[in-house]
């Protein structure tokens, strides 16, 4: 796997998973929706982790800075 991640995009997603997990635990956000969310949190971690996105890889994105 090589790393298509920039910064940036790991810190959003880290960010933005925090806040859906503590809104779900929380009991702001339940149900269905909060599940699907729960889910969409812990993939934004681990693509964060690995500094790899296979949906980025299907439409050709790049946000790590390349060294020339």
């Amino acid at each position: 796997m090589k790393k298509n991640m920039g910064s940036a995009d790991k810190i959003l997603r880290l960010i933005i998973a925090v806040i859906v997990a503590a809104l779900f635990f929380s009991g702001v956000i339940t149900g269905l929706l909060g599940t699907i969310l729960l889910v969409l949190s812990v993939i934004f971690v681990l693509t964060s982790l690995v500094s790899f996105c296979p949906i980025y890889t299907l439409l050709g994105i790049n946000t790590c800075k390349i060294d020339k």
